[in-house]
């Protein structure tokens, strides 16, 4: 037990550590470029796994004013956990701007997980009090509503009334448990 805690904290703090550098930052705007191009990419890839792995996603996707889309989130900790994730958000078809996600946790915690994120905005009124704030944080600014799949495996689209939904993936399908409430989204520029 003493060596899986140790692991843990490890792993932590080199998530935490991976953020910080002592090196100059000699970004060029062809480097952003290619972050705005791998990133974009990414975003698309993720739509396509949400469309893949929950039937009846691609309707809701379809009827979202914007999404916001997270293809990785990394949470790890051990008792205090934090989560780090860059994204974009779509809207008809169009990036419309660069997002990180991050959050901190407390609790029993020990380890570290991947998983994608898509909030969808359902109504034009919640995407543009999304759009206009300088930081935006699910629960506070906003309830987002996590969607189920029914027994049959599918998203029922009908009963889906709340103005921002969301899903999370990991790589063995949709997360169940999962709450994205603390979590704040601030635009970045890429």
């Amino acid at each position: 037990m003493t060596n899986i805690k140790t692991l843990a904290a490890i792993g932590c703090a080199v998530l935490l550590g991976a953020g910080c550098t002592t090196t100059p930052n000699t970004v060029t705007e062809g480097s952003m470029d290619a972050k705005r191009v791998g990133l974009d990419a990414n975003v698309q890839s993720a739509l396509k796994g949400l469309a893949t792995q929950v039937p009846g996603s691609r309707d809701l996707v379809r009827q979202a004013r914007g999404i916001l889309v997270f293809p990785e989130v990394i949470s790890g900790g051990l008792v205090i956990g934090a989560s780090h994730g860059r994204g974009a958000l779509v809207a008809d078809g169009v990036t419309n701007g660069y997002y990180n996600s991050t959050a901190i946790s407390v609790g029993l915690l020990a380890g570290a997980e991947s998983k994608a994120v898509y909030v969808l905005f359902m109504t034009q009124d919640a995407l543009d009090k999304f759009k206009a704030s300088k930081g935006w944080t699910a629960g506070v600014d906003a309830a987002v509503t996590l969607l189920k799949v029914g027994a049959d495996g599918t998203v029922d689209t009908q009963t889906v009334q709340a103005a921002i939904v969301g899903f999370a993936l990991t790589n063995g399908g949709l997360m169940a448990n999962l709450s994205i409430e603390g979590s704040k989204f601030s635009k970045v520029e890429y």
